[in-house]
Protein backbone atom coordinates (compact mmCIF):
# COMPACT_ATOMS: atom_id res chain seq x y z
CA UNK A 1 0.00 0.00 0.00
CA UNK A 2 1.17 3.50 -0.87
CA UNK A 3 0.16 6.24 1.52
CA UNK A 4 0.42 9.92 0.57
CA UNK A 5 0.45 12.27 3.52
CA UNK A 6 0.54 16.03 3.90
CA UNK A 7 3.73 17.48 5.40
CA UNK A 8 2.67 18.96 8.75
CA UNK A 9 5.44 18.34 11.28
CA UNK A 10 9.10 19.30 11.50
CA UNK A 11 10.03 15.63 11.16
CA UNK A 12 8.02 15.33 7.94
CA UNK A 13 9.54 18.54 6.58
CA UNK A 14 13.00 17.16 7.28
CA UNK A 15 12.08 13.94 5.44
CA UNK A 16 10.88 16.08 2.52
CA UNK A 17 14.18 18.01 2.41
CA UNK A 18 16.48 15.00 2.79
CA UNK A 19 14.77 12.55 0.41
CA UNK A 20 16.89 13.54 -2.65
CA UNK A 21 20.06 12.61 -0.78
CA UNK A 22 18.81 9.01 -0.72
CA UNK A 23 17.51 8.94 -4.29
CA UNK A 24 20.70 10.33 -5.87
CA UNK A 25 23.20 8.49 -3.70
CA UNK A 26 26.00 7.34 -5.99
CA UNK A 27 25.00 9.62 -8.91
CA UNK A 28 28.25 11.40 -9.82
CA UNK A 29 26.45 14.21 -11.66
CA UNK A 30 23.91 15.18 -9.00
CA UNK A 31 24.67 18.39 -7.11
CA UNK A 32 23.25 18.45 -3.55
CA UNK A 33 21.47 21.76 -2.95
CA UNK A 34 21.97 23.59 0.31
CA UNK A 35 19.29 22.14 2.57
CA UNK A 36 18.78 25.52 4.23
CA UNK A 37 18.26 27.17 0.84
CA UNK A 38 15.55 24.71 -0.22
CA UNK A 39 13.89 25.08 3.19
CA UNK A 40 13.79 28.86 2.73
CA UNK A 41 12.48 28.57 -0.83
CA UNK A 42 9.44 26.54 0.26
CA UNK A 43 8.80 28.58 3.42
CA UNK A 44 5.78 30.89 2.92
CA UNK A 45 7.06 33.12 5.72
CA UNK A 46 10.45 33.71 4.08
CA UNK A 47 9.88 33.54 0.32
CA UNK A 48 7.86 36.54 -1.00
CA UNK A 49 6.67 34.39 -3.92
CA UNK A 50 4.08 33.01 -1.52
CA UNK A 51 2.55 36.44 -0.97
CA UNK A 52 0.69 35.71 -4.23
CA UNK A 53 0.97 31.92 -4.30
CA UNK A 54 0.19 28.90 -2.16
CA UNK A 55 1.63 25.43 -1.77
CA UNK A 56 1.06 22.11 -0.06
CA UNK A 57 3.81 19.54 0.48
CA UNK A 58 3.29 15.77 0.33
CA UNK A 59 5.26 12.61 1.05
CA UNK A 60 4.59 9.14 -0.34
CA UNK A 61 5.26 6.14 1.92
CA UNK A 62 5.39 2.46 1.03
CA UNK A 63 6.03 -0.28 3.56
CA UNK A 64 6.87 2.42 6.11
CA UNK A 65 9.56 4.06 3.95
CA UNK A 66 9.43 7.52 2.37
CA UNK A 67 9.88 6.93 -1.37
CA UNK A 68 8.63 10.13 -2.95
CA UNK A 69 7.71 13.78 -2.48
CA UNK A 70 5.88 16.52 -4.37
CA UNK A 71 4.43 20.00 -3.90
CA UNK A 72 1.12 21.35 -5.14
CA UNK A 73 1.57 25.01 -6.14
CA UNK A 74 -0.71 27.78 -7.42
CA UNK A 75 0.77 31.09 -8.56
CA UNK A 76 -2.14 33.53 -8.66
CA UNK A 77 0.12 36.23 -10.07
CA UNK A 78 0.81 34.09 -13.15
CA UNK A 79 -2.83 33.09 -13.51
CA UNK A 80 -4.12 36.65 -13.25
CA UNK A 81 -1.61 37.88 -15.83
CA UNK A 82 -2.35 35.11 -18.35
CA UNK A 83 -6.07 34.73 -17.53
CA UNK A 84 -5.52 31.05 -16.77
CA UNK A 85 -6.44 28.51 -14.10
CA UNK A 86 -3.16 26.62 -13.92
CA UNK A 87 -1.56 24.81 -11.02
CA UNK A 88 1.93 23.34 -10.78
CA UNK A 89 3.49 20.23 -9.39
CA UNK A 90 6.96 20.94 -8.08
CA UNK A 91 9.88 19.64 -6.01
CA UNK A 92 9.05 16.19 -7.33
CA UNK A 93 11.39 13.35 -6.39
CA UNK A 94 10.78 9.61 -6.42
CA UNK A 95 12.57 6.31 -6.30
CA UNK A 96 12.09 4.25 -9.51
CA UNK A 97 8.59 3.10 -8.60
CA UNK A 98 5.84 4.29 -10.97
CA UNK A 99 3.09 3.54 -8.45
CA UNK A 100 4.69 6.04 -6.07
CA UNK A 101 4.91 8.70 -8.77
CA UNK A 102 1.33 8.03 -9.85
CA UNK A 103 0.07 8.45 -6.28
CA UNK A 104 1.90 11.76 -5.96
CA UNK A 105 0.59 13.11 -9.27
CA UNK A 106 -2.93 12.01 -8.28
CA UNK A 107 -2.61 13.92 -5.03
CA UNK A 108 -1.56 17.14 -6.76
CA UNK A 109 -4.34 16.88 -9.35
CA UNK A 110 -6.91 16.37 -6.58
CA UNK A 111 -5.51 19.32 -4.62
CA UNK A 112 -5.52 21.64 -7.65
CA UNK A 113 -8.97 20.53 -8.76
CA UNK A 114 -10.38 21.44 -5.33
CA UNK A 115 -8.99 24.96 -5.83
CA UNK A 116 -10.65 25.36 -9.23
CA UNK A 117 -7.59 24.79 -11.40
CA UNK A 118 -8.14 23.37 -14.89
CA UNK A 119 -4.63 22.38 -15.96
CA UNK A 120 -1.50 21.05 -14.24
CA UNK A 121 2.03 21.97 -15.35
CA UNK A 122 5.40 21.10 -13.96
CA UNK A 123 7.79 20.79 -12.51
CA UNK A 124 8.04 24.36 -11.23
CA UNK A 125 10.18 24.92 -8.14
CA UNK A 126 8.25 26.95 -7.11
CA UNK A 127 7.55 29.12 -10.20
CA UNK A 128 8.32 29.00 -13.91
CA UNK A 129 10.95 31.75 -13.59
CA UNK A 130 12.85 29.67 -11.04
CA UNK A 131 14.39 26.22 -11.41
CA UNK A 132 11.90 24.31 -13.54
CA UNK A 133 11.49 21.48 -16.02
CA UNK A 134 12.78 17.92 -16.15
CA UNK A 135 16.09 17.30 -17.88
CA UNK A 136 15.57 14.95 -20.85
CA UNK A 137 18.76 15.50 -22.87
CA UNK A 138 22.25 16.09 -21.51
CA UNK A 139 22.67 13.71 -18.59
CA UNK A 140 26.40 13.34 -19.25
CA UNK A 141 27.49 16.27 -17.06
CA UNK A 142 26.43 17.95 -13.81
CA UNK A 143 23.96 20.85 -13.95
CA UNK A 144 25.21 24.39 -13.50
CA UNK A 145 23.79 26.75 -10.89
CA UNK A 146 19.98 26.64 -10.52
CA UNK A 147 19.50 24.22 -13.41
CA UNK A 148 17.50 21.01 -13.31
CA UNK A 149 18.87 17.51 -12.91
CA UNK A 150 16.86 14.32 -12.44
CA UNK A 151 16.87 10.59 -13.21
CA UNK A 152 15.83 9.82 -16.82
CA UNK A 153 12.91 7.74 -15.54
CA UNK A 154 11.05 10.89 -14.46
CA UNK A 155 10.32 11.48 -18.15
CA UNK A 156 8.82 7.99 -18.43
CA UNK A 157 6.72 8.60 -15.30
CA UNK A 158 5.20 11.82 -16.71
CA UNK A 159 4.39 10.37 -20.12
CA UNK A 160 3.03 7.12 -18.70
CA UNK A 161 0.75 9.18 -16.46
CA UNK A 162 -0.65 10.97 -19.51
CA UNK A 163 1.25 14.25 -19.38
CA UNK A 164 2.53 15.73 -22.61
CA UNK A 165 5.15 18.26 -23.57
CA UNK A 166 4.13 21.84 -22.82
CA UNK A 167 7.39 23.66 -23.55
CA UNK A 168 11.06 22.81 -23.92
CA UNK A 169 13.95 24.94 -22.70
CA UNK A 170 17.43 24.88 -24.21
CA UNK A 171 20.84 25.26 -22.59
CA UNK A 172 23.87 26.20 -24.70
CA UNK A 173 27.55 25.92 -23.87
CA UNK A 174 30.37 28.10 -25.14
CA UNK A 175 34.12 28.10 -24.60
CA UNK A 176 35.79 31.40 -23.82
CA UNK A 177 38.66 30.68 -26.22
CA UNK A 178 36.26 30.87 -29.18
CA UNK A 179 36.69 33.76 -31.60
CA UNK A 180 34.05 36.45 -31.93
CA UNK A 181 32.36 35.88 -35.35
CA UNK A 182 33.20 38.50 -37.99
CA UNK A 183 29.55 39.44 -38.53
CA UNK A 184 29.16 40.20 -34.84
CA UNK A 185 32.40 42.19 -34.81
CA UNK A 186 30.91 44.53 -37.42
CA UNK A 187 27.72 44.99 -35.39
CA UNK A 188 29.70 45.58 -32.20
CA UNK A 189 32.01 48.06 -33.90
CA UNK A 190 29.01 50.07 -35.09
CA UNK A 191 27.40 50.10 -31.63
CA UNK A 192 30.62 50.98 -29.82
CA UNK A 193 30.96 54.09 -31.98
CA UNK A 194 27.50 55.39 -31.04
CA UNK A 195 27.93 58.16 -28.48
CA UNK A 196 24.41 57.74 -27.06
CA UNK A 197 25.03 54.10 -26.12
CA UNK A 198 26.75 53.44 -22.81
CA UNK A 199 27.77 50.13 -21.28
CA UNK A 200 28.42 49.96 -17.55
CA UNK A 201 28.33 47.36 -14.78
CA UNK A 202 25.68 47.06 -12.09
CA UNK A 203 26.98 48.64 -8.91
CA UNK A 204 26.57 46.03 -6.18
CA UNK A 205 27.19 48.67 -3.50
CA UNK A 206 23.94 50.38 -4.46
CA UNK A 207 22.04 47.28 -5.47
CA UNK A 208 18.81 48.55 -3.92
CA UNK A 209 18.74 51.27 -6.60
CA UNK A 210 20.10 49.16 -9.43
CA UNK A 211 17.55 46.40 -8.89
CA UNK A 212 14.82 48.89 -9.82
CA UNK A 213 16.42 49.31 -13.24
CA UNK A 214 16.62 45.53 -13.64
CA UNK A 215 12.92 45.34 -12.75
CA UNK A 216 12.10 48.02 -15.33
CA UNK A 217 13.89 46.06 -18.05
CA UNK A 218 12.52 42.67 -16.92
CA UNK A 219 8.88 43.74 -16.87
CA UNK A 220 9.21 45.09 -20.41
CA UNK A 221 11.62 42.65 -22.08
CA UNK A 222 10.04 39.43 -20.81
CA UNK A 223 6.39 40.55 -20.80
CA UNK A 224 5.38 38.54 -23.87
CA UNK A 225 7.19 35.34 -22.87
CA UNK A 226 5.17 32.19 -22.22
CA UNK A 227 6.64 31.80 -18.72
CA UNK A 228 6.43 35.47 -17.70
CA UNK A 229 4.67 36.84 -14.65
CA UNK A 230 5.54 40.30 -13.28
CA UNK A 231 7.63 40.05 -10.13
CA UNK A 232 6.67 42.14 -7.13
CA UNK A 233 8.96 44.69 -5.48
CA UNK A 234 9.40 42.29 -2.56
CA UNK A 235 10.48 39.51 -4.94
CA UNK A 236 13.05 41.76 -6.62
CA UNK A 237 14.41 42.84 -3.23
CA UNK A 238 14.63 39.19 -2.21
CA UNK A 239 16.37 38.30 -5.47
CA UNK A 240 18.89 41.09 -4.93
CA UNK A 241 19.69 39.88 -1.42
CA UNK A 242 20.18 36.32 -2.66
CA UNK A 243 22.41 37.34 -5.56
CA UNK A 244 24.57 39.97 -3.88
CA UNK A 245 26.84 37.53 -1.96
CA UNK A 246 27.60 35.44 -5.06
CA UNK A 247 27.47 37.98 -7.90
CA UNK A 248 30.56 39.43 -9.58
CA UNK A 249 30.19 42.99 -10.86
CA UNK A 250 32.07 42.35 -14.11
CA UNK A 251 29.47 39.77 -15.16
CA UNK A 252 26.53 42.18 -14.82
CA UNK A 253 26.60 44.59 -17.79
CA UNK A 254 23.76 47.03 -18.37
CA UNK A 255 23.29 49.06 -21.56
CA UNK A 256 21.84 52.56 -21.47
CA UNK A 257 20.64 54.49 -24.51
CA UNK A 258 20.34 58.24 -24.06
CA UNK A 259 20.46 57.60 -20.32
CA UNK A 260 17.59 55.10 -20.35
CA UNK A 261 18.21 51.49 -19.24
CA UNK A 262 17.78 49.47 -22.44
CA UNK A 263 19.07 45.99 -21.65
CA UNK A 264 20.80 43.92 -19.01
CA UNK A 265 22.73 40.67 -18.78
CA UNK A 266 23.02 38.74 -15.53
CA UNK A 267 25.63 36.00 -15.31
CA UNK A 268 26.75 34.17 -12.18
CA UNK A 269 29.69 31.94 -11.33
CA UNK A 270 28.71 28.28 -11.37
CA UNK A 271 28.63 27.73 -7.62
CA UNK A 272 27.36 24.21 -8.25
CA UNK A 273 31.03 23.32 -8.62
CA UNK A 274 31.38 24.24 -4.94
CA UNK A 275 28.02 22.89 -3.74
CA UNK A 276 28.96 19.47 -5.11
CA UNK A 277 31.54 19.25 -2.34
CA UNK A 278 29.37 20.44 0.58
CA UNK A 279 26.77 17.64 0.79
CA UNK A 280 23.97 20.14 1.40
CA UNK A 281 25.44 21.91 4.42
CA UNK A 282 27.47 25.08 4.66
CA UNK A 283 28.05 24.79 8.41
CA UNK A 284 29.99 23.87 10.40
CA UNK A 285 32.71 22.59 8.02
CA UNK A 286 31.28 23.31 4.58
CA UNK A 287 32.18 26.98 4.86
CA UNK A 288 35.89 26.11 4.70
CA UNK A 289 35.39 24.09 1.52
CA UNK A 290 33.33 26.93 0.12
CA UNK A 291 36.13 29.44 0.69
CA UNK A 292 38.71 27.08 -0.83
CA UNK A 293 36.82 26.02 -3.95
CA UNK A 294 34.95 29.21 -4.89
CA UNK A 295 38.15 30.54 -6.46
CA UNK A 296 38.50 27.39 -8.60
CA UNK A 297 35.18 27.82 -10.45
CA UNK A 298 35.83 27.69 -14.21
CA UNK A 299 32.31 28.33 -15.56
CA UNK A 300 29.67 31.07 -15.45
CA UNK A 301 25.99 30.77 -16.26
CA UNK A 302 24.28 33.53 -18.23
CA UNK A 303 20.85 33.07 -16.70
CA UNK A 304 19.06 36.26 -17.75
CA UNK A 305 19.46 38.64 -20.67
CA UNK A 306 16.76 41.05 -21.75
CA UNK A 307 16.34 44.10 -23.97
CA UNK A 308 13.37 46.43 -23.84
CA UNK A 309 11.07 45.87 -26.78
CA UNK A 310 11.51 49.34 -28.28
CA UNK A 311 15.26 48.68 -28.54
CA UNK A 312 14.92 45.34 -30.33
CA UNK A 313 16.75 44.80 -33.63
CA UNK A 314 19.51 47.27 -32.74
CA UNK A 315 22.06 44.63 -31.78
CA UNK A 316 21.90 45.41 -28.05
CA UNK A 317 21.62 41.70 -27.26
CA UNK A 318 24.85 41.03 -29.18
CA UNK A 319 26.57 43.82 -27.25
CA UNK A 320 25.46 42.31 -23.93
CA UNK A 321 26.64 38.82 -24.98
CA UNK A 322 30.00 40.28 -25.96
CA UNK A 323 30.46 42.22 -22.73
CA UNK A 324 29.56 39.16 -20.65
CA UNK A 325 31.76 36.88 -22.77
CA UNK A 326 34.81 39.15 -22.59
CA UNK A 327 34.42 39.68 -18.84
CA UNK A 328 34.20 35.92 -18.24
CA UNK A 329 37.34 35.42 -20.31
CA UNK A 330 39.24 38.11 -18.34
CA UNK A 331 38.14 36.52 -15.07
CA UNK A 332 39.66 33.22 -16.15
CA UNK A 333 36.51 31.21 -16.85
CA UNK A 334 37.06 28.46 -19.42
CA UNK A 335 33.44 28.09 -20.50
CA UNK A 336 29.91 29.26 -19.91
CA UNK A 337 26.29 28.16 -20.16
CA UNK A 338 23.50 30.27 -21.64
CA UNK A 339 20.14 29.10 -20.25
CA UNK A 340 17.19 28.64 -19.99
CA UNK A 341 16.05 29.60 -23.49
CA UNK A 342 12.51 28.87 -24.66
CA UNK A 343 12.62 26.56 -27.69
CA UNK A 344 10.55 28.97 -29.81
CA UNK A 345 12.35 32.19 -28.82
CA UNK A 346 14.08 32.47 -32.18
CA UNK A 347 15.08 36.10 -31.60
CA UNK A 348 17.26 34.95 -28.70
CA UNK A 349 18.41 31.64 -30.18
CA UNK A 350 19.66 33.18 -33.45
CA UNK A 351 22.45 35.34 -31.95
CA UNK A 352 23.39 32.57 -29.51
CA UNK A 353 23.94 30.11 -32.34
CA UNK A 354 25.61 32.78 -34.47
CA UNK A 355 28.10 33.21 -31.64
CA UNK A 356 28.99 29.52 -31.92
CA UNK A 357 27.26 28.22 -28.83
CA UNK A 358 26.46 24.50 -28.73
CA UNK A 359 23.05 23.17 -27.71
CA UNK A 360 23.89 20.54 -25.10
CA UNK A 361 21.00 20.19 -22.65
CA UNK A 362 17.21 20.30 -22.88
CA UNK A 363 14.59 20.45 -20.14
CA UNK A 364 10.84 20.01 -20.49
CA UNK A 365 7.73 21.34 -18.81
CA UNK A 366 4.92 18.80 -18.88
CA UNK A 367 1.22 19.55 -18.78
CA UNK A 368 -2.23 17.95 -18.75
CA UNK A 369 -5.88 18.76 -18.22
CA UNK A 370 -7.09 18.11 -14.68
Amino acid sequence: MIRVKRVETKKELREFLLLPFNIYRGDKNWVPPLISDVAETIDPKKNPFFAHAERELFLAEKDGKVLGRVASIIDYNYNNYHKENIGYFGFFESFPDYDVACALFDQVREELKKKGMQRMLGPANPGLYDECGFLFEGFESPPVLKMSYNPPYYIEFCERYGMRKEKDFYAYSIRTDQEVPEKLKRVLGYLQEKKNIRVRRIDLKRLDKEILLVKEIYNDAWSENWDFAPLTDAEFDYLGKKLKPIAIRELLPIVEIDGEPAGVSLALPDYNQVLKRLNGRLFPFGIFKFLIYKNKIDCARLWALGVKRKFHNLGIDALLYYETFESAKRLGYKWGEVSQILEDNIAVIRPIEMWGCRLYKKTRIYGMEI
